[in-house]
């Protein structure tokens, strides 16, 4: 077991590592590739959102991009299903090469009673942590592919959770074009007291057996 743990720790250090050595497009590339593409660059933009954040590069570096490049609303509801799709992604990727590789793991006593939890309700857990944007995006969806969580929890749950900090996030980088953005700072904040309140119940509500 104990070399399987060790494995996992290095793949996950790699991909780390080449996600980092990634160069990002910055805002004038991108402006310059919406000139060339037109009305395709939207649909491009937010396939390359939904794809590139499977691995480890900040979802925040294409929130902020969107809100500067689109209006909100067009920038808030496809943020989000980039933001579903590369959740999804991500979980089944793990889940089908990770999970069975570390049922040992998860036997752990201590870590089982983690895993129970999630189980069954781990819809509030995965939510909570949508809401702290400290939180990295990729380093959850990877943590709950190697759960036991349902995936029926996990989507909506990041859905849901992702859908105040994206929206505060597009609204913050759109008002500082305008030179404003006090209030969306302050919604962030917000939502990620909110988070750790829920991350806070979590740990103390009991947990119903399986029927």
């Amino acid at each position: 077991m104990r070399g399987r743990v060790i494995g996992w720790v290095v793949a996950v250090v790699v991909v780390v590592v080449l996600a980092t050595l990634v160069p990002v497009p910055g805002l004038e590339q991108l402006r310059s590739w919406a000139g060339q593409l037109g009305p395709w660059f939207a649909p491009a933009f937010f396939a390359a959102y939904a794809v590139v954040t499977v691995v480890p590069v900040p979802r925040s570096t294409f929130t902020y991009s969107a809100a500067v490049l689109f209006p909100p609303a067009v920038a808030i509801p496809w943020s989000l299903v980039s933001t579903g799709i590369a959740a999804a992604l991500a979980f089944e990727l793990v889940r089908r090469l990770g999970h069975e590789r570390t049922a040992a793991l998860r036997a752990d006593p201590r870590i089982a009673k983690v895993d129970a939890r999630l189980q069954r309700r781990g819809w509030l857990s995965v939510g909570s942590l949508r809401l702290v944007p400290v939180v990295p995006f990729s380093v959850v969806n990877y943590a709950a592919a190697l759960t036991s969580i349902r995936r029926r929890q996990f989507l909506p749950a990041t859905v849901i959770g992702s859908a105040p900090g994206t929206v505060a996030a597009i609204m913050l980088g759109n008002s500082l074009t305008a030179g404003e953005g006090t209030a969306a700072l302050w919604a962030t904040a917000g939502f990620a007291a909110v988070g750790l309140v829920g991350m806070a119940l979590d740990a103390r509500m009991p947990v119903t057996r399986a029927p």
